[in-house]
Parts: structure tokens; sequence; C-alpha cells
């Protein structure tokens, strides 16, 4: 056999994309991510990695090739390395330059969490209940990140790139091509050699749209033999693009007029870009009145930073803005908030705005704040932008719970909660059969991960009836042998 398959995340879920292969004596790890969801189960599945502590040691993995900067594909690097892997970590030039600040303020959270558990449970001890494990020592900590950034090596798209411990007669060979789901993303064909005989494995990250301000379009996928693919929209289908822009303007006027604020939890990474040349292009298309927009995110901030250096992956949208001299994401109407001061300030504003913070999902970051100012009173509106994984406080807000716990406290649900779900960055059902269907007739096999078990039960059936092609759901720790 040429290639063994070790499914490790983002397996009947969505976040924690990580998968093992192994050829040769090889041993390859397919993005290394942050699970999202209940604190104890998201604790356990991220302290356990594909390979312990004492393989690590031992040179067990040779390298790891990373999709995109995404914390659920990239956010258990830092432990990783904290374990003690040392190799190679193959990426994109602009996933490289992304990651650098993620994971730093991944890091952040893992620390801030500890330390917050921490107190938790001396409280619990002054007050007689049952002490926890005191002191909580955090996941992983900015030196970890720090050590992670010298360890990536970039790979320009479409160059193939032998990896570490491997030759051309036995191992693996990555080839990177555009996604289209980000600033960086790829899609990556494995060839695999052993025993003078060839498997072509295509892992497609997280495949993007057509037409998504900023990003360009995914190429098409290459000839495989096996495809994993990701399935997090199997179960649907998206707007169209152009619609966004219109709904937004609706929102901002209706809440605008009844002197509401506008709370966005929004990915520091994409989405907030997104939104922020949308906006652009409304004030000056005059669909919308000037208002004040606060980006108060200081993780945004550093992440168009990045963007704004990376011109090489935009697509006409953003061009266009430099064309005119005018800068898509710094624009004079936008104010980025650096300090914590200037986050706590905006709770005293009296006047309509919009804010736009991480975390995307609600789950940490300075959006829990505004959400806790601002959640229970109706004339304030809250404006969900992309994919909410199970049990986060965004899919909470999202599913129109009456009442949620923010910071450890019950509110009462009483601000509009809407969503925007055309500016996704993944691939609907019917853009993700259009995306396979160049590698359709060389595929022997799919197996489908990053998705919820609906979605991918929906994505599989039009798989099988379309392509007539076998489509396995692999769950956490499933193996599988390929030639």
């Amino acid at each position: 056999m040429a290639i063994r398959l070790h499914f490790w995340g983002a397996d009947q879920t969505v976040t924690g994309s990580s998968h093992h292969i192994e050829c040769a004596g090889q041993n390859v790890l397919l993005d290394c991510g942050l699970y999202q969801g209940h604190r104890q189960q998201a604790a356990d599945i991220n302290s356990h990695l594909a390979f312990t502590p004492q393989q690590l040691a031992a040179g067990g993995l040779n390298a790891v090739v990373l999709s995109h900067a995404h914390i659920d594909h990239s956010g258990d690097l830092p432990l990783l390395a904290k374990q003690g892997y040392r190799g190679p970590i193959y990426s994109t030039p602009a996933t490289i330059d992304l990651c650098a600040p993620m994971l730093k303020d991944s890091a952040h959270i893992q620390e801030s969490d500890a330390e917050f558990l921490t107190k938790i449970n001396g409280r619990r001890s002054s007050i007689g209940m049952p002490p926890g494990p005191a002191p909580v020592p955090p996941l992983y900590t900015q030196d970890d990140a720090t050590q992670v950034e010298q360890q990536f090596l970039p790979v320009k798209l479409h160059e193939p790139q032998l990896l570490a411990g491997s030759t051309k007669d036995a191992g693996f060979t990555m080839t990177s091509s555009n996604a289209g789901h980000m600033l960086g993303s790829s899609c990556v064909l494995i060839d695999a050699v052993e025993n003078g005989q060839k498997t072509r494995l295509l892992f497609s990250g997280d495949v993007g749209r057509k037409n998504l301000p900023i990003t360009r379009d995914p190429d098409p996928a290459p000839a495989a033999d096996y495809l994993i693919m990701e399935s997090t929209y199997g179960d649907r289908l998206h707007a169209p693009v152009g619609d966004v822009k219109q709904k937004l303007a609706g929102i901002v006027k209706r809440v605008t007029a009844r002197g509401g604020h506008i709370i966005v939890p929004a990915f520091a990474v994409e989405r907030t870009q997104q939104l922020v040349m949308l906006l652009h292009e409304l004030i000056d298309s005059k669909q919308i009145a000037e208002l004040p927009i606060f980006v108060d995110s200081p993780l945004a901030v550093a992440v168009t930073g990045v963007f704004e250096k990376h011109t090489e992956e935009w697509d006409e949208e953003p061009a266009a803005f430099t064309a005119k001299g005018e800068d898509p994401f710094g624009w004079k109407r936008l104010r980025y908030t650096q300090t914590v001061q200037e986050s706590k300030a905006l709770n005293d504003l009296r006047v309509p705005y919009l804010v736009m913070s991480a975390s995307g999902m609600c789950e940490a970051g300075r959006i829990l704040h505004h959400l806790k100012n601002g959640i229970e009173d109706p004339r304030n509106f809250v404006l969900i932008t992309g994919y909410q994984a199970e049990n986060t406080l965004g899919r909470k807000l999202l599913d129109k719970l009456p009442e949620v716990n923010i910071l450890g406290a019950p509110m009462r649900v009483r601000a509009e909660v809407d969503s925007i779900d055309s500016l996704s960055g993944h691939a609907d059902q019917n853009e993700l059969l259009d995306w396979m269907a160049p590698a359709a007739a060389g595929l022997k096999k799919v197996f489908l991960v990053h998705g919820e078990p609906a979605a991918q039960q929906a994505l599989k059936s039009k798989i099988e009836a379309r392509y007539k092609l076998e489509v396995v759901c692999p769950k956490r720790g499933d193996r599988f042998e390929v030639s």
C-alpha cells in the first residue's frame, strides 16, 4: 500500500483539522488545528495530538503541511512545538505571515484562560467547594508560538516541493494550488511513492467561492487518486455574493434609524477586511450615510497589515481602490482601536455606530464585552458573519436562544440577531461538487471531513449520485490504507 491515512481532527465536526499520512516510513501531518467547543471536551481533544511527545522526540514526524492560517487548521501548532517537534512546516508565504500574529493571539487567549480558571479554582476553595487543579497550565504559551515561526518554510503555488525526509523514489512531494478560501489558502496535492508505486492524494483544505471580495477564485481540483475534502456547507446553498451588500445596507439604515448599535462578531482574518471594503463601497456610493465604524481587534490590525503586504493575492476589487489612490482597508472613516481603554470607551457612546470585533464565533476576545454590554438592548443588532460551530456562543445566538451566558453571566437576548452567510469563505454544496468535477473521473474514493454529520451525509449522497464514487465520512481515530 502506498499511503496510510489516520484521521485525527475535523472528522464529523468542523474544527480541529488534522490528518496524518504515512508512506515509505515517512510521516506527514496535514494541518494541526485547534478544536473549538465545550471547554472540557476541547481541552481533552486539543491536548492529544496525532503524535505523542515521545514520538516527536524520536523524530517520528517528518513534516507538517498547513493549508491555511485559520486557527481551526493551525492553532495546535504551538503545542506541537511545545511537545518537541522541530521539523519544517510548509505553507504559502501569505499564510506564514498571517500565522505570526494569529498564533501569538491564540497563545495569549490560552494564557488568559488558564489564569482565569486558576482564579476560579481558588475561589471554589474559599467558599468550601472542592477545589479544581490549581494552578491551571495553559495549553501553550506565546514562546511556543514564537518557536513555530522559526519552523515555517514558504512554498510557492504550483511548484512541487519534496518534503523533509523524502526522496523522489520514496516518500512525499507536495504541490499547492489556490483554494480561494482566504488570503494564502491552498489545496495540497500529495504525490506518495513507495516500492515504485505512486499514489496521488488531494487535500482540499477549505474550498472557497468564486467572486468573493479580496480573494482570488479557487483553482480547479487537480487530478488525483483519492480526495480528502471539506464539507462545511455540504447540505446548503449560499445566496449570491452580490446580495450581501444590499442586505448590509438595509441593516445599517434600519438600526441607525432606531438609534442602535451594530455589533459584528467578525473573524479577524478575511471577514473583517471584506466587511470594511463593502462598507467603504456603500458609503462612497451613498447607499448608506456615514456612521462611526470601529474595528476593535488588535489582531485584525496586524492581519490587515499582512493583507496590504500581499497584493499578489488580491482580486480586482481591492486593486481598484489602490488604482484610485485609496486604501481599501484603512480609509479615513474607520477607526482601528488598539488599547483596552479605547475598547471600553465604545460602551459610553450614545450615537449609532458599528463595531467589528473577534472572535467570529464569540468564544473569546473583546466581542464578549460588546455583546454583554449590548445584547439586552432591543435597539441593537448582532450581525453573525460566518460559520458558527456547535456549542459556541455564536451558534446559540444564531439559533435564537432566549438566554445565553456571556462571561459567566446569564443574559437575555433582546437585541435583534441575524446573519450574512453570503460572504462565507466555504463553498456550498453545488460549489464543492463543481470544484471536484475536474478530478472526479480519476478518483477511487472520497473522504469527507470538516463538516457536521448532516452536512456530510447530504454531500455524500450528491457525490455518489453525480460521480458514482465511494464516499467515506471518517471518525476521529479511523485509519485507512490506499493505493
